[in-house]
C-alpha cells in the first residue's frame, strides 16, 4: 500500500462490518469491507500502469481474532510497476513506536495462477505525526514470486539480519519522499508468527528510525505486478499492537 492508499483510510468508517459467516465481494478501486478491527481493501492504486487488467476481493470472514480474505486478479502491462495492494489494515490508535511494546502477527497464506510475478507483505507506515504524509514505510516480504523485488536505491542489501528465526535480506529505497526498508525472506514464508515490533527495533538500532516517529497503520497483503488467473488466499491472518 501506497501513500494513495493511505490517504483513503477514511473509507473505513464507511464500511459495514461483517459478521463471522458472511462474506462480501468487491470490484471497485477502493472497495472494502469491515470485520472486527480489521478493514480489507481491493485497492488498485497502481491499476493505470496496466494494459489490461482486473481485480476483485472476497471478505470471507472472522474467527476470534483472525480474519480470512481472497483476491482474484489478472493483470498485463507496466511489468515493473505494482497494480494494486490488496489488503487487511488494522484499526489502531496511532502512538510513537518509543510507546509501542509488541506488534505480534501470524499469517497464513496460498498462492496460485500463472506467470505471476507479486510479493506477500506487510506494510507499515511511520511519520512525524499521527496525521501527517509518511516519512517511512517498512515492508516485510513473506514471498516473493516470479522475480518481484522490492525498492531500493542500488539494487543491493543493506544487511542480512536474522530476525524470528530468518535470516533476511534488507534493501533500503525511497518512493514519494519516504524512506523506504524491505526484508525479504530468502524463500517464501506461507505460515509467519512473529512479533512485527522486532524488526522495528532493529531498523531504530541499526539504521536510524527515529522512535519519535509516529505509528500510523499496519497492513498485509499482496502487491501483484503481472500475471493471470491470480488466486491470492489469507486462510488465516491476525496482528495487534500493545
Amino acid at each position: 500500500m501506497k501513500v494513495a492508499a493511505l490517504l483513503a483510510l477514511p473509507l473505513a468508517v464507511l464500511a459495514s462490518p461483517l459478521s463471522a459467516r458472511q462474506s462480501s465481494t468487491f470490484c471497485d478501486d477502493w472497495g472494502s469491507a469491515v470485520a472486527g478491527p480489521y478493514t480489507v481493501y481491493n485497492n488498485l492504486w497502481g491499476k493505470g500502469s496496466a494494459t489490461s487488467g482486473q481485480q476483485c476481493t472476497t471478505l470471507s470472514g472472522l474467527s476470534g481474532n483472525a480474519v480470512s480474505w481472497s483476491t482474484s486478479w489478472s493483470w498485463a502491462g507496466g511489468q515493473n510497476n505494482v497494480k494494486s495492494y490488496p489488503n487487511a489494515l488494522l484499526a489502531i490508535t496511532k502512538r510513537p513506536l518509543s510507546q509501542v511494546s509488541s506488534i505480534p502477527s501470524s499469517w497464513s497464506w496460498s498462492y496460485t495462477g500463472s506467470s505471476l510475478v507479486a510479493n506477500v507483505a506487510y506494510d507499515l507506515f511511520t511519520g512525524n505525526t499521527a496525521d501527517s504524509a509518511p516519512a517511512y514505510e517498512i515492508m516485510i516480504w513473506l514471498g516473493s514470486l516470479g522475480g518481484a523485488g522490492p525498492i531500493s536505491a542500488t539494487g543491493s542489501t543493506i544487511a542480512n539480519p536474522t530476525i524470528a528465526g530468518t535470516t533476511w535480506r534488507l534493501y533500503q529505497g525511497s518512493h514519494s519522499q519516504m524512506n523506504v526498508f524491505s526484508f525479504v525472506a530468502p524463500s517464501n514464508i506461507r505460515n509467519f508468527n512473529a512479533d512485527l515490533y522486532a524488526f522495528v527495533n532493529y531498523l531504530a538500532a541499526n539504521h536510524g528510525l527515529p522512535k519519535t516517529q509516529i505509528l500510523q497503520s499496519v497492513g498485509a497483503g499482496t502487491e501483484p505486478f503481472t500475471g493471470s488467473n491470480a488466486v491470492f488466499t489469507t486462510s488465516s491472518y491476525q496482528v495487534s499492537v500493545s
